[in-house]
């Protein structure tokens, strides 16, 4: 069984693109998808809860301060029988049940512990061009982090100080290198890093958890709105423009 977990603590999870929040259309392409058993919506009960009280596949539990804190709340609820935990976060509003389903199904013929969705540069810039992201040159090509994390749930106790820091640097990508060490940093410095060499660092880093990068064709995953210029891009998109 896989069970989705949407972290809508934040500010940006709720801003609102017409009548439906950010965090709605999250939800929304994670109902539509047949690989999900259910969705545990980790934010503020007093918003969300009410919008979704008819809904059996979705619960809503409230935030913690941090999305390592809110993750705990969903993960208490997790039913009986969760072997996979779909992580997404509530300011990905593009999200779309096809995006998910490529990323679940690629993920599933792969061998690894934790898969992390990125997203070529090329394919962000094609079909969203002037879409400001934060991107990593890699000797296999300049990549962007997707929104979209897939993880065995047994792994969840040995990983969560380590989850903590990467969450924290996630869009730092210097100080992401320098935490992994000055191997690691020279490698990316000189753009030597390869998608292999970075997967096997963050492997060691949590202990030894097989991860595993997914290069997904779908860049409405790395798509949030936590500027004012992704807020201006979704609105166009949503309003057909």
């Amino acid at each position: 069984m896989t069970v989705a977990v949407v972290l809508a603590g934040g500010a940006n999870s709720l801003i609102r693109f017409g009548p439906r929040l950010s965090v709605e259309f999250v939800v929304e392409a994670l109902r539509q998808s047949p690989h999900l058993e259910r969705v545990i919506i980790a934010g503020p009960v007093g918003e969300l809860g009410e919008k979704y009280r008819f809904q059996e596949q979705v619960e809503v539990v409230n935030g913690g301060l941090t999305p390592v804190e809110s993750f705990l709340q969903a993960y208490a609820l997790l039913p009986p029988g969760t072997e996979q935990i779909l992580l997404a976060t509530g300011d990905i509003p593009l999200l779309t049940a096809e995006a998910i389903n490529y990323f679940l199904e690629t993920c599933a013929a792969l061998e690894g512990e934790l898969f992390y969705s990125i997203v070529q540069k090329k394919v962000n810039e094609e079909k969203y061009p002037g879409a400001e992201r934060t991107y990593v040159h890699l000797r296999d090509g300049i990549f962007t982090g997707g929104n979209l994390l897939l993880f065995k749930t047994g792994i969840v106790p040995g990983c969560l100080q380590e989850a903590e820091k990467f969450v924290q640097l996630r869009k730092r990508p210097f100080a992401m290198a320098s935490h992994v060490g000055w191997h690691f940093l020279w490698s990316y410095l000189t753009r030597r890093l390869t998608l292999a060499e970075a997967e096997k660092e963050v492997s060691r880093l949590l202990g030894g958890v097989k991860s595993v990068g997914v290069i997904c064709p779908y860049p409405e995953i790395g798509i949030d709105v936590d500027k004012e210029s992704d807020i201006t891009l979704v609105k166009k998109i949503l309003n057909g423009q």
